[in-house]
This record gives C-alpha cells, sequence and structure tokens, in this order.
C-alpha cells in the first residue's frame, strides 16, 4: 500500500487570505492524522504566500507521521530542513514566482549541486527525495546524486486521463518506474493526482511508496469532507 502524504499549503493559503488564525494549520494537520493521513507535506516558498517558515517549525510537535518539507534548496530553505529535520526533504526546482511546481530536475545539469545539498541532508538523518519527470536519463541522473528517492512529477499524467487518454498517459510513468526499481531508488509522486485518478495510476506504477495530494484532496473535501475524502484516497491506495 502506498502511503498517503496529505498536503497542507491550500490550509494555509485559506488562512493567510483574511490574516489571523482560521483556518488553524496546526489543528488540521493533527485531524489528517487523525483521519487515517499518512503523512503531512508542506511546501514553503520564499515568500511565504501560503506556507511559513514558521509554521515548518510549528508543525514539529503535531506531526507523528511522516513530515515531508518540499522546496527549492536556496539557503534559506536548506537552513529552515537542517533546523526542523523532517522524515523527508523533497528537493523541487521551482522559481520564486511560480504559482506551483511545474517541472523536475534536470538531474544531469545540477548533479553536482544535488550531490552536495543531499549528502548534507542525509549527513542530518533526513531522507531526500527529487522532483522528476518521467524521463529514464533524469532517473538515471537522480541515481548519480544519492537521493533515496525520486518523486514522479504526475501532471501530465492527470491531464491526459482527464482526456480519456490513460492508457497512453500512464506509459511513460510505468517505464519510468521500471527504470528506478532497477536502480534501488524508492518511487513517491504527485501533483493533480486526485480521487477520479489514483486507483488506476497507483495499480500500474510498481514499487509506489508515497503520493503526495494536496490541491484535489482539500477541493474534494468542500463537497465530501476530510475526514471521508482521506479515508476514500486510502481505499484506492490498497
Amino acid at each position: 500500500m502506498a502511503k498517503l502524504s496529505v498536503n497542507i499549503n491550500k490550509i494555509a493559503t485559506l488562512r493567510n487570505s483574511r490574516g489571523g488564525n482560521v483556518p488553524n494549520l496546526l489543528t488540521v494537520a493533527a485531524d489528517v492524522q487523525k483521519f487515517g493521513g499518512e503523512g503531512i507535506t508542506i511546501h514553503p516558498r520564499p515568500d511565504e504566500r501560503h506556507i511559513r517558515y514558521q509554521d515548518a517549525r510549528d508543525l514539529v510537535p503535531v506531526v507523528y507521521t511522516e513530515y515531508n518539507i518540499e522546496g527549492n534548496p536556496i539557503k534559506k530553505f536548506i537552513d529552515l530542513v537542517l533546523e526542523v529535520k523532517p522524515t523527508q526533504v523533497t528537493l523541487v526546482p521551482d522559481a520564486d514566482d511560480a504559482i506551483t511546481s511545474n517541472a523536475g530536475w534536470d538531474t544531469i545539469k545540477h548533479k553536482s549541486f544535488l550531490q552536495e545539498v543531499i549528502q548534507e541532508f542525509k549527513n542530518n538523518g533526513i531522507r531526500t527525495s527529487i522532483f522528476v519527470d518521467p524521463v529514464a536519463k533524469m532517473i538515471e541522473g537522480a541515481k548519480e546524486t544519492g537521493t533515496d528517492r525520486i518523486e514522479l512529477y504526475t501532471e501530465a499524467f492527470a491531464s491526459q486521463y482527464g482526456e480519456g487518454n490513460k492508457e497512453e498517459a500512464i506509459k511513460p510513468y510505468a517505464e519510468a518506474a521500471k527504470v528506478a526499481n532497477e536502480l534501488g531508488l524508492g518511487i513517491n509522486a504527485g501533483h493533480d493526482l486526485s480521487l477520479d485518478n489514483i486507483q488506476y495510476f497507483k495499480e500500474n506504477i510498481p514499487g509506489l511508496l508515497e503520493v503526495s495530494i494536496g490541491h484535489a484532496l482539500i477541493s474534494e473535501s468542500l463537497y465530501l469532507g476530510l475526514e471521508n475524502v482521506i479515508n476514500m484516497y486510502l481505499r484506492k491506495l490498497k
């Protein structure tokens, strides 16, 4: 069974839209875990437009499942992760003004940089994952960085799946998973996964360890309720 890590960025977005502390991010994180969520993911960005750096610190005593922090490894982010020491850090090559993550790493071009950053995290007992497109040479490059896992960037899958081309949508991801498994890399996945497409994705990705889902899960919860939606995902991931 792949683990479900719930990205709570959208909760922070809603909180920040009015100021104050409603909804309470820490309460939601606690409830996500109480409802069966197997991890909490956050993705702080330099402008702190949703998750704030202080949120990452405040969540430490609240998260008792897996704690995953995503982000571009600029110095401020690296320092935060080394201070917080989450279960996992997921490295994402975001531009400062990116609305959301929109590309995986060029693991060949940035090999030396990634090696250095990853070694620092691993020296501090933090599991590492690299956000990558489903391209064999990028996965092979990821192996050379020393990372523990890759996170497959699934926007293309979700888009094609929604157009009714599920066989074509899953093909590069299944092939990427095969390469990762052969190289001994753990496989995570995330971006635009939803109740509609998660079961098909999971069934066709051998060795899938974890999915990180935020936007769709929170949106679905507006209609169906957070506890209900979390358990719907867990059933589809079995």
